[in-house]
């Protein structure tokens, strides 16, 4: 049964090649959705997958790429999927306030 996770990473996290390899880590892992930068220097993901794939995807997100410094990661659940087909890099600002 998949799950579907809210994601903010906050930290030393734009400017290091956070959302790209958050975008690979995600293909490997069969996880859909996206990640865009926040205009207050945080990431944000939504991430729909199996439970098992979604833990080491977070487990990613604690760590980031080489580069990233992550202070803190927020997860809330949803009990909504939205079906996403793939996983996408957003940028910010163009989907409104989501």
């Amino acid at each position: 049964m998949k799950k579907h996770l809210n994601i903010r990473i906050t930290g030393k996290v734009q400017g290091v090649w956070f959302r790209d390899s958050t975008k690979a880590v995600a293909n490997q892992l069969g996880i859909t959705g996206f990640v865009r930068n926040e205009p207050d220097g945080s990431v944000y993901a939504e991430a729909e997958g199996i439970p098992l794939n979604l833990d080491q995807f977070l487990e990613w997100c604690h760590e980031g790429p080489e580069r990233a410094s992550v202070e803190n990661v927020e997860v809330q659940e949803s009990e909504v999927l939205q079906g996403f087909s793939d996983f996408v890099v957003r940028k910010k600002g163009i989907f409104g306030p989501k």
